[in-house]
């Protein structure tokens, strides 16, 4: 069926979530974290088969193909069993495992999308700075492995700019700053297209502060297993941090009033199936207060 048809098929990757829909929705229909689980013994039969066993290293290839998954069933298939490794393909708005990115894109497409790549035109994001190598390398994976009938790649920042907008009479002129996962920048465009030369990236980004949370619980004693205590601190940086405009006067509420002000996190562990819980207190306005200077 002739691509112009159907709706393009959108796919906005960053380093910590992946943004996935057809053009024309309101929304996306799938927001998944950019990560990827393999299945590490199926990895290391690949590995260690015998040049005279070239059916059984294919066939270990083909399974390590199959047995993997993104998203959030990713980060479950992680915490729940050691066979798994995960692997983060974007780091700092950039790509930094190709074979992992591919993996993704296959699975946004077919698994979740559930669409033919022959039959969509494809819209891409790339993070601002992005060399001119990652995107030949984009549109050699979607045109050689998925067949897709056109591509179209833009900068992320610029897009943003567009959606503001409310007339299609516009000159999409103005500034950006996107705050991301793994990255910030502030972005200057004229007409449509990105001033390269005037961008700045700012080294502190949304993982940084989930980082800083993770660490005040770890070093306050909280009860939270190894393996989760990352996903417990993005999950408490996303519901309960916030900024305050005076953090001498919050530290004194938090002493003051600690059943009003201390939240409780519960949850249970991955391996066991134990519930376990945790307390909430300064790490709320912390961990905003840390990267706002």
């Amino acid at each position: 069926m002739d691509p112009t048809s159907r709706p393009a098929v959108v796919i906005d990757y960053g380093t910590g979530y992946t943004k996935m829909g057809f053009a024309g929705n309101v929304e996306p229909c799938f927001i998944s974290p950019t990560v990827v689980a393999v299945n590490e013994s199926f990895l290391n039969q690949s590995r260690t088969s015998s040049k005279a066993n070239r059916l059984a290293q294919h066939s270990a290839g083909v399974m390590a193909d199959l047995d993997f998954f993104i998203g959030e069933e990713a980060l479950t298939k992680s915490r729940s069993s050691n066979t798994y490794s995960l692997s983060y393909p974007i780091k700092h708005g950039q790509v930094d495992n190709w074979d992992a990115m591919e993996r993704y894109w296959q699975q946004c497409i077919f698994n979740y999308l559930r669409c033919d790549p022959e039959d969509h035109y494809f819209l891409l994001t790339e993070s601002p700075l992005t060399a001119p190598e990652s995107r030949e390398y984009t549109g050699e994976i979607m045109f050689e492995t998925f067949n897709v009938p056109g591509l179209y790649i833009a900068v992320n920042s610029v897009l943003a700019l567009a959606a503001g907008y409310t007339t299609s009479k516009c000159e999409m002129t103005g500034v950006v700053v996107d705050v991301g996962d793994g990255a910030t920048h502030v972005v200057p465009a004229a007409d449509g297209y990105v001033i390269g030369s005037s961008i700045k990236s700012i080294p502190i980004s949304g993982k940084d502060v989930t980082l800083f949370i993770q660490q005040l619980m770890r070093e306050r004693g909280e009860n939270v297993p190894p393996e989760d205590s990352f996903e417990v601190a993005r999950k408490v940086k996303e519901t309960h941090c916030y900024t305050c405009s005076d953090i001498v006067k919050e530290f004194n509420k938090h002493d003051k009033e600690p059943a009003k002000y201390i939240k409780h996190w519960r949850g249970i562990k991955p391996k066991t199936g134990a519930p376990y819980s945790c307390d909430i207190g300064y790490e709320r306005f912390l961990g905003p207060e840390r990267n706002s200077h």
